[in-house]
């Protein structure tokens, strides 16, 4: 490990030892120009040999880093070769040994430049090549360009411009013992490059995850070769010049290039990568659009009123303002449908979302699953942050607790500076930020509405909460006092009236006055103890303690109507029992009261995890509950364990009261 660092350091100082005698030749060289170069060939071997130095640090085992350092060694012999050519030309006013060697470099080492990219582009990202049929392809490569380098130097043709003048100082081959292996180097040379672009190519449709990503990275950057050709075709076109092109397209290339290969190598914010690609391409197209179409409006104006008004400039410019806001959102869809397919579907699912949603044909509570069709995730799940309460809650308003697990990833969700809430989702989406805050950040409106329904939602929830604990709490408090009545003031009266007899039993037979006296006496307490018992049965009916039909039962005995009952056997909790028993024995109060009616039947049974409580009768009907009338109290008492009550009463058809109580199931 500490050689192969000191390797790499050693490559470092020798590359800046050159780079540095480079410029003191540039700069000592008489009328010697060298434009662009100046300023690209040392940023290029800087990039180049920076990330090498990285990666060969880092990854040792990787030989991605190692060729980026040969790379930038390469470039700065290169660069130092042509400097040392130069200066020894004539005018350069220079005179250095073996300049005839650094003209032949120059001018036949060339193939140099492109070994070590070509060999990147066999072994990335992994620093193995894709298969062990590549080996073949590799070995043809890497033969014909030493081929190259061997034979270019013993080529008869003279050195370019402006070196004619100058000797080779190796003989020159020429006829077919130098033609024909150049031209198969040359060949093989060809083909191996070729073949470097579909080993990454087919690198690229194999892979998935990670390293498709670092692949996809590698291949945006390599877009600049084909670009730089295209810009330098171009300019040679309209100024007879391609010195521009040539400069600012190698200038980026020696420096993006190295760059990406550095950062998908070491994964640094890989997944930040198709975001910025997708943006650069719509403002490159746009800007494109934008000048084509100031271009056009100021040629035809200016055509139109003469040169040397401002009328097309301004017009231009007016056309340009109106046109960006509509273009910008149709190239960015245009982009999005080719390069980034699932952000385009799922934005299009929003946006269909959110017009459903202002229709009216969608409620806001069905976000969640838009957003989880929208992303393809199934698991997904979205909460809702209650600031009053700093607690999440789901589309219902019950409290949730989201947090992140082995295979989900919890993602904040906010409008501008307002929290929303946190979507739950598939760990893989995070490998797709852009797609996943993109859509987030398109649903935004529709999670805010759906927060604010929520947050009713929750609060309605903890009202029902609060009456089902008052009617328990209450319900509760009735029991007590049935039992202190049955108890306590029950027994005791009845301890009373028999101590009563017994003193009755001990008086003299010829006592009769104070015998009627006690009688009279106990007959009272035994009346006492009658309303009592009826007290405490309205209180909390005791028959309740054998379970809801037994009550029921004894409940329709008690009624002056014919009352039929078929009800289930199960039990209930007990508020849902008493408050089913107070809905019956109030429906049938109001039926023998009020109706008219000649008998009434009472049915009760469970319905998928609801008590269903039903009172027919076949009264005159017509009834209408009022304020404070007996139905408005049945459908409060039940509407407070989360309940409904519905009145059934068409006048000449009698009245049906159904009051359905969630139980458990």
């Amino acid at each position: 490990m500490k050689g192969r660092r000191l390797t790499a350091w050693l490559t470092v100082a020798l590359t800046a030892g050159i780079v540095a005698g480079t410029g003191v030749l540039d700069v000592a060289t008489a009328g010697r120009d060298p434009g662009w170069g100046l300023y690209v060939l040392p940023l290029a071997v800087a990039m180049s040999t920076g990330v090498g130095m990285v990666l060969a640090t880092r990854l040792s085992a990787n030989p991605i880093g190692w060729l980026l350092l040969v790379n930038g060694l390469v470039l700065a012999l290169s660069g130092l070769a042509e400097g040392y050519a130069a200066y020894e030309s004539p005018g350069g006013g220079g005179s250095l040994p073996g300049a005839a060697w650094a003209v032949l470099y120059d001018q036949k080492a060339w193939p140099l430049l492109f070994a070590p990219f070509a060999a990147v582009a066999f072994v990335f990202p992994d620093g193995r090549l894709p298969s062990p049929g590549w080996r073949l392809p590799a070995l043809v490569a890497g033969g014909s360009l030493v081929a190259m380098l061997l034979l270019g130097p013993f080529s008869s043709e003279p050195f370019d411009a402006p070196y004619r003048d100058v000797a080779n100082p190796l003989p020159a081959l020429s006829g077919p013992l130098y033609k024909v292996p150049a031209a198969l180097a040359a060949a093989g040379m060809v083909a191996g490059l070729i073949a470097s672009g579909l080993a990454v190519r087919m690198r690229l449709r194999r892979s998935e995850g990670i390293e498709r990503r670092q692949i996809k990275l590698l291949a945006y950057a390599a877009v600049l070769v084909p670009g730089t050709l295209i810009a330098c075709w171009a300019q040679s076109l309209i100024t007879g010049d391609i010195d521009s092109a040539v400069g600012v397209g190698i200038g980026l290339m020696a420096v993006l290039i190295p760059l990406a290969i550095g950062i998908a190598v070491m994964r640094y914010r890989l997944y930040d990568v198709d975001r910025v690609v997708n943006r650069t391409l719509v403002y490159l197209v746009l800007t494109g659009l934008l000048a084509a179409t100031y271009a056009v409006v100021a040629l035809t104006i200016g055509v139109a009123v003469g040169a040397g008004s401002t009328l097309p400039t301004a017009a231009g410019t007016l056309a340009v303002a109106l046109a960006f806001g509509r273009s910008r959102a149709r190239v960015q869809m245009l982009v999005d449908r080719r390069f980034s397919r699932a952000r385009y579907e799922g934005l299009r699912q929003v946006e269909h979302h959110l017009a459903e949603l202002r229709a009216g044909r969608a409620a806001p509570e069905t976000t969640g699953a838009v957003l989880a069709e929208a992303l393809g995730d199934p698991s997904l799940e979205l909460f809702f942050w209650l600031p009053g309460s700093d607690v999440h809650v789901d589309a219902a308003g019950h409290l949730a607790r989201p947090a992140p697990d082995a295979t989900r990833d919890l993602t904040p969700v906010r409008r501008g500076t307002l929290r929303l809430g946190a979507v739950l989702h598939d760990r893989s989406l995070s490998e797709q930020p852009d797609v996943l805050v993109s859509v987030i950040d398109a649903a935004g409106l529709a999670i805010e509405i759906a927060r604010l329904r929520a947050e009713v939602a929750r609060r309605l929830a903890e009202v029902q909460e609060s009456r089902a604990r008052i009617v328990t709490a209450g319900y509760e408090e009735r029991r007590r006092l049935e039992r202190d009545l049955h108890d306590g003031a029950q027994q005791r009266l009845v301890s009373i009236g028999l101590a009563m007899r017994n003193v009755q039993r001990r008086l003299p037979a010829e006592d009769g006055g104070a015998r009627d006296a006690l009688d009279r006496t106990v007959d009272e307490l035994t009346a006492a103890l009658d309303e009592l018992r009826e007290l405490a049965r309205g209180v909390r009916p005791g028959c309740l303690d054998d379970g809801l039909a037994p009550a029921l039962r004894e409940l329709a005995s008690r009624s002056p109507l014919k009352t039929e009952v078929a009800a289930t056997g199960e039990r209930f909790e007990e508020r849902i029992e008493a408050a089913a028993y107070f809905v019956a024995s109030e429906a049938l109060t109001n039926s023998a009261k009020h109706a008219h009616a000649s008998q009434v039947l009472v049915t009760a049974e469970r319905r998928n995890g609801t008590l269903v409580l039903s009172v027919r009768d076949d009264g005159r009907g017509g009834a209408q509950p009022s304020e404070r009338s007996g139905l408005a109290g049945i459908s409060d008492r039940v509407a407070a364990l989360g309940g409904s009550v519905q009145i059934t009463s068409p006048p000449g058809h009698g009245t049906e009261v159904v009051a359905e109580l969630p139980c458990e199931s």
